[in-house]
């Protein structure tokens, strides 16, 4: 659907931010545009935009001419929207972001994916598009800062935990810009980032997935203690624990005195190996 000649409106406060949803909406035009213009990361790709709000990154969105579409929750939002700008009419979506099935969005065709992120669910949000690796080539938004920097960080870092290795293993990071508390209403109690993340060529892991995921959130629950004690929980749901130990067989092949944020990508995969190695079934 192409729209020509969008007329931009500047952000007017006639929706109430609502705590529970996490809504800061962002009332900066520019901060906006810059946000939008992050999409070009995969051109010719349709958009689905989250958390739209009162469309002030929406506005930019619909220059590009390319398939859009918005899912928002608030129904308040919802009804400004429709008001302001009726041609999206057909491509408001009332819905939880985080229950839809993302392949009838555009018919089984792949996206890019954007937003202002609401805060209190930017993990959950990336966590659905891992999930839906397959139809999200590209995905670029804003978040809290402290999120981007964990997404974007290395082995060895303060930040590097569970979104690092989970996203890292599918998608290529990239920190674009901060952006300050005070082009919002409400004004958030910490800073945001904008990020892209695109996907890399990684198909499959050299290893079994489900285990791999139960591998790295398990290990990072007690990020500063050694991958020997982080184990214990995991290795007793198995039903591997030796005595009440971990098998010496698991200490040959990897230094159980790490700690999970010493690991790269690559040894969580090959310590998610040693331990399938040691499930009977397998």
């Amino acid at each position: 659907m192409h729209r020509k000649d969008i007329q931009l409106f500047p952000p007017m406060h006639t929706v109430k931010p609502k705590k529970f949803l996490g809504q800061h909406f962002l009332t900066d035009l520019d901060v906006a545009r810059r946000i939008a213009d992050t999409v070009d990361a995969c051109a010719d790709l349709p958009i689905l935009e989250v958390g739209p709000g009162m469309g002030v990154m929406t506005q930019f969105l619909m220059q590009k001419q390319r398939p859009l579409k918005v899912v928002e929750l608030d129904y308040e939002s919802v009804e400004y929207l429709r008001r302001t700008w009726p041609q999206m009419e057909d491509d408001i979506i009332e819905d939880d972001f985080l229950k839809m099935h993302l392949h009838r969005t555009f018919n089984g065709q792949p996206f890019v994916l954007t937003g202002n992120y609401p805060y209190n669910i930017s993990s959950q949000i990336f966590f659905k598009m891992l999930d839906n690796r397959d139809i999200i080539p590209c995905c670029t938004g804003m978040i809290q800062k402290e999120v981007a920097d964990r997404i974007c960080a290395v082995p060895g870092s303060k930040a590097y935990g569970i979104l690092s290795v989970l996203i890292q293993a599918w998608y290529t990071p990239e920190y674009l810009f901060t952006v300050e508390p005070n082009v919002f209403n409400p004004p958030p109690k910490v800073r945001s980032a904008v990020i892209c993340l695109r996907r890399n060529d990684t198909q499959t892991l050299a290893c079994d997935e489900d285990l791999f995921r139960r591998v790295v959130k398990t290990t990072f629950n007690q990020r500063r203690k050694m991958l020997r004690v982080n184990l214990r929980p995991l290795f007793a749901e198995l039903g591997l624990l030796d005595d009440g130990h971990i098998p010496e067989a698991l200490s040959q092949a990897i230094d159980l005195t790490l700690r999970p944020e010493q690991l790269s990508l690559a040894q969580f995969i090959e310590l998610t190996n040693s331990i399938a190695s040691l499930i009977p079934h397998r």
